[in-house]
């Protein structure tokens, strides 16, 4: 363990005895220890958001390309079970063409954000207070972004952004006051709105449709809806469901054959093992798996440096967005152009697959 001082997680960074840092910080250090980390030489994996603006979005890329490391953003959702079964189905054409998404991060968090234990320093209220728009992203747009092949044969174009008021975390603030002085810092302050519901659509026609609501008394939801011109899937109310008309649902019986059918090739080699020993049930395993193994085996990872800053812009674009009377604004090519020639995300393990695991 390093301490002392606000910046002495720099000392990892700076040793030469490891080759990746790990990152699950709060979000304002994300970009900072990841960029310093590939410039000492160091692959790095970064919690979501990878960043809060564009510009360290920017700064995570030319990181990445300079010094030749990779950035890893840590989307677990990805790895989620019904994720990545419509993610091969998608691949397979059961959806036939994708036309449309739908991803979400629908979490009622007022309790703990406000509370003096679960972020130190009040981090993440912090956030709601002085941010607007969609503060948390990719846990809905990774997965869909994964289907509709964005930055490997399609880009985002532009988005739209909208925002309710706050109806909730000002009342909470003010109320909380009264009582316990430590909330005064949070009274009057510009909170973020109960609901934002932002709109991409991207260079083939295509759209995305996202929601951030983390004060609302709500069931979780990231929606994962796929819409095709044969078929159609939605996670959210769970279970997750199939369907290919506007008859309904296919049966629980219907569905287990598909899910058979097209199990994906890291659910076949580890999914069990994934399962028993946990972390999200499971898919926080699967992508720590699955992230290792590319680096030994020498292939590129799923979530690279250009999803990360793609995936984390949506944050600042869509703040830009609500600000400006829900005005469109052009999404950045990361990629500079190559997502018209990069290959999907291989999901076969065609070329790994061969890491073991000691448990």
């Amino acid at each position: 363990m390093v301490t002392g001082n606000p910046e002495a997680w720099k000392k990892v960074c700076e040793r030469d005895d490891i080759d990746l840092v790990y990152i699950a910080t709060p979000w304002a250090l994300h970009a900072p220890m990841a960029v310093y980390a590939m410039d000492h030489g160091k692959h790095a994996c970064t919690e979501i958001p990878a960043a809060t603006t564009i510009e360290e979005c920017w700064q995570l890329v030319e990181s990445s390309e300079r010094n030749k490391k990779h950035c890893m953003i840590l989307e677990n959702c990805c790895y989620d079970f019904f994720e990545l079964l419509t993610l091969n189905m998608a691949r397979q054409g059961f959806f036939g063409e994708i036309v449309h998404a739908e991803g979400a991060y629908i979490h009622d968090l007022l309790a703990g954000d406000f509370s003096k234990d679960k972020y130190y320093d009040f981090w993440r209220l912090r956030m709601d207070a002085s941010r607007q728009g969609n503060l948390y992203p990719t846990h809905g747009l990774g997965p869909v972004s994964q289907v509709m092949n964005i930055n490997r044969g399609d880009k985002m174009d532009y988005l739209v952004s909208v925002s309710t008021n706050d109806f909730m975390m000002a009342d909470t603030a003010k109320k909380l006051a009264a009582s316990d002085d430590i909330y005064k810092q949070f009274v009057g302050k510009p909170f973020n709105g109960n609901m934002n519901t932002t709109t991409i659509r991207t260079n083939k026609g295509k759209t995305i449709m996202l929601q951030h609501d983390v004060t609302s008394p709500r069931p979780y939801s990231r929606i994962h809806l796929i819409s095709g011109t044969k078929g159609t899937a939605q996670k959210y109310p769970l279970p997750g469901k199939i369907s290919t008309g506007h008859e309904g649902w296919i049966s629980e019986e219907e569905f287990k054959v598909l899910e058979k059918k097209y199990e994906p090739a890291i659910v076949k080699k580890v999914g069990e093992l994934a399962k028993q020993v946990g972390g999200h049930g499971g898919m926080d395993f699967l992508m720590d798996w699955h992230n290792i193994d590319c680096l030994r085996n020498g292939l590129p990872v799923d979530q690279d440096v250009y999803d990360a800053a793609l995936w984390s812009s949506i944050f600042p674009l869509s703040e830009w967005s609500v600000k400006n009377r829900s005005n469109s604004i052009d999404v950045p090519d990361f990629t500079r152009g190559s997502w018209k020639t990069n290959a999907p995300v291989d999901i076969t393990l065609s070329k790994g697959g061969n890491t073991e695991v000691k448990l």
